[in-house]
């Protein structure tokens, strides 16, 4: 079970910026793909963003390509989701999860995290 805080949120208008921020209590990050996930109200957790181990492949969802880039810091066992241009439909709580490979990360098919309360983003019009 690894262990996953996620901080960074806030309310921001449309077309605005935010870098969330989650931390992982694991001894080696690189053993792990890192994704960013996120549930709006009345909605199912959706998939946003995954990274390989070492960082060096990105999945993104469609509908945040272009805007949304994840990245990390294995040394400070931190991924990172950079959120531009932000709209109003990005808004949810956003968490993050680790998994076995890229794939298994997007697809939410090998997540190694137990789901917190996430950091919620609120995109205001």
């Amino acid at each position: 079970q690894v262990q996953l805080v996620e901080s960074g949120g806030g309310l921001v208008q449309a077309g605005g910026s935010l870098r969330l921020s989650c931390t992982a209590s694991v001894r080696t990050l690189s053993n792990y793909a890192m994704g960013w996930f996120r549930q709006a109200p009345g909605k199912e957790r959706a998939f946003v963003a995954a990274i390989s181990g070492g960082g060096g492949s990105t999945y993104y969802a469609d509908s945040v390509k272009g805007r949304f880039t994840i990245s990390r810091d294995n040394a400070k066992n931190t991924v990172y989701l950079q959120m531009n241009s932000l709209k109003p439909e990005d808004t949810a709580v956003y968490d993050c999860n680790a998994g076995g490979s890229l794939n298994g990360v997007r697809l939410g098919t090998v997540l190694y995290g137990a789901w917190g309360q996430g950091t919620q983003v609120t995109v205001s019009s």
